[in-house]
């Protein structure tokens, strides 16, 4: 590992971090603008219904309750001058602060959210550098009782609903942390990897062990988790024969 790398260290400023009421009284801001502009999309796409969303309500269940109770926090991260190794350092930094929940906080916890904002990547290297980000930090946030997610204009994710809607595109990178819920078990069931399935899988059912509110959900998960640990035997069997 480079020299540079043993002797970095995340300065405070990187760590800011603004509810929207906030940002609405922040003035002469380095960062507002790209602030002011994320805090829009939230309000105006993913707090608001779409016709192309293939279901009925808004893009984001949890987005108008947050914003009410001003649980969403944003940070503006500059990467220019960072290694890659480095961001992955801050991003996981955000985790360990986003899990030191305050006791009155836990009440709307599941409306709690930081967004990462990252307004040097360009768009056209969004995809490379947001999207490893997030896969090489996912398995570390979802054994923590987290989801991680990657936003920017040239995100290819279907919709849960309607396979041609994009919901996960934004007018600047960013990267989203929140608390699990049931209703995460389709994205942690479809990684092609078995081994990462089972290990998403196995985090799932943990984080919510006697808990689950759609015993349907707790279901699904044991199946697949046991299909996908077939999978791995089956391949096994295969390659022992070869």
């Amino acid at each position: 590992m480079d020299s540079k790398l043993n002797n970095y260290s995340i300065p405070l400023k990187l760590m800011q971090l603004y509810t929207t009421r906030e940002i609405e009284q922040l003035q002469e801001h380095e960062d507002l603008p790209s602030l002011i502009e994320i805090m829009e999309w939230v309000k105006k796409f993913l707090g608001r219904s779409h016709p192309d969303l293939g279901r009925p309500g808004v893009v984001c269940p949890f987005v108008p309750y947050s914003l009410k109770s001003n649980s969403i926090r944003l940070a503006v991260i500059h990467t220019k001058d960072l290694y890659p190794e480095q961001l992955e350092e801050v991003v996981e930094r955000y985790r360990d602060i986003f899990l030191q929940i305050d006791v009155e906080e836990r009440k709307i916890a599941i409306n709690k959210a930081f967004l990462l904002i990252f307004p040097d990547i360009h768009i056209e290297d969004a995809p490379k550098v947001i999207d490893s980000v997030q896969q090489k930090l996912k398995p570390l946030f979802v054994e923590s009782g987290l989801m991680i997610g990657e936003f920017h204009k040239r995100n290819e994710s279907p919709g849960l609903h309607n396979p041609n809607f994009r919901p996960l595109r934004s007018p600047i990178p960013l990267l989203a942390i929140r608390f699990m819920v049931e209703a995460d078990l389709p994205f942690l069931q479809n990684p092609t990897d078995p081994h990462l399935r089972i290990r998403y899988l196995e985090a799932y059912l943990k984080h919510f062990d006697r808990k689950f509110t759609d015993e349907t959900k707790f279901k699904i998960a044991r199946q697949a988790l046991a299909l996908a640990k077939e999978q791995i035997k089956q391949g096994h069997l295969v390659s022992s024969c070869i």
